[in-house]
């Protein structure tokens, strides 16, 4: 992201920036909305339950994402002791990228329904790219936290899908060498081995399956 600074695109660079933070604010709020649904209020007490950037940017990690394509935002605080349901890990993990799936689907379909209305502001070649931008990041946020390893959201999710045994061996490792193995993908990618151009690649391929409305 940086190069596009070096290159004097001033305005990509911050189309991009705010396609990221709008991307992560809505995906943490997915999370701290849903634990709040099934019983535990941290994330509410913590001022989590807002879609205000400025509650869940990490600075440290926004600029790990202009510097080297890759960084976080504030991870969401729970308690899995307030829960009323065993299975609520798995719906408040599924609830960030779900957000952003959510995000990428409404304004990509509102977009091409008012190109299709012949409104004017939805031909200008700003909002055009800031919309596709904003539909990319959150497809490649959703597809890239699924990931079953290290901290990611997926890691939650696939031990409801495992038999009880494979899903406590699957906890027990992941907890222990999750981590590493999360930091080689990224290390692979730093190295140039096209281990997120796949990621990618499976997010631009769901564009067409959210494409509801008349592409004008």
């Amino acid at each position: 992201m940086i190069g596009l600074v070096y290159r004097g695109e001033i305005l990509l660079f911050a189309l991009v920036v705010a396609a990221l933070v709008a991307s992560l604010s809505f995906h943490e709020f997915g999370h701290a909305f849903v634990a709040k649904l099934y019983g535990d209020d941290t994330a509410e007490r913590a001022g989590r339950l807002t879609l205000n950037p400025v509650a869940h940017i990490d600075v440290v990690g926004l600029l790990m994402v202009i510097m080297v394509g890759f960084g976080y935002a504030k991870p969401v605080p729970t308690d899995p002791r307030n829960f009323r349901s065993r299975r609520a890990d798995l719906w408040v993990a599924a609830a960030g990228p779900g957000m952003n799936l959510l995000l990428a689907l409404v304004a990509w379909n509102v977009f091409l329904l008012l190109r299709g209305a012949g409104v004017d502001a939805a031909f200008n070649p700003g909002t055009e790219t800031f919309v596709s931008l904003l539909v990319r990041v959150n497809l490649l946020l959703m597809v890239f936290n699924l990931i079953p390893i290290g901290p990611l959201d997926g890691h939650y999710i696939l031990p409801h899908f495992l038999p009880r045994a494979a899903a406590e061996s699957y906890r027990y490792y992941n907890a222990r060498y999750g981590v590493y193995a999360l930091l080689g993908l990224i290390l692979l990618g730093v190295l140039g081995v096209p281990v997120f151009s796949h990621v990618m690649s499976i997010a631009q391929a769901l564009l067409p399956l959210i494409t509801f409305a008349p592409v004008s």
